[in-house]
């Protein structure tokens, strides 16, 4: 499991572009690693367009966002291109990652119950040390409440 103050745990996942990514790609940057249930789905479509048209902002603060879920390669170029996302989205189709960051979660709607991703998202600083993590995540302001912590604290 995961905890501020300690090392954030690395990963190794296959990226929209076909490239592999890992979270030690990064080191020297502030990173946003966001996990979003699905691609084209209201709440994720809303959140991915926050980060898309604050990425600038972001980008000004040394800080990558990456977003994951458990979608697949193909639908995550479809979701990017769509909404034109400037930033990588991590495939995750095993959830292991999600696991490891605990946020693999039983969750209930219109009366079922599966497994699924808690839209989380975590600030991870340059050394890679977990500085802040938001669960539960209500898309509207999020975006901005991201962007401000790394303001005050990482920059």
């Amino acid at each position: 499991m995961v905890e501020t103050g300690k090392q954030a745990p690395n990963f190794k996942l296959k990226a929209n572009n076909g490239e592999t990514v890992q979270l030690s790609d990064y080191k020297g940057k502030n990173v946003v690693l966001y996990f979003y249930p699905k691609d084209n789905t209201p709440g994720c479509t809303t959140e991915a367009c926050d980060f898309r048209d604050s990425h600038e902002s972001f980008a000004d603060v040394d800080a990558v966002i990456l977003g994951v879920s458990p979608d697949s390669e193909e639908s995550h170029k479809k979701f990017q291109d769509k909404y034109d996302l400037p930033f990588l989205l991590l495939v995750d189709e095993d959830h292991q990652v999600a696991e490891d960051y605990g946020v693999w979660k039983l969750k209930k709607n219109f009366g079922k119950e599966y497994m699924g991703i808690e839209r989380s998202t975590f600030i991870i600083d340059k050394q890679g040390v977990l500085q802040k993590e938001y669960r539960k995540v209500k898309v509207n302001g999020h975006v901005e409440d991201a962007l401000n912590y790394i303001k005050e604290n990482l920059s």
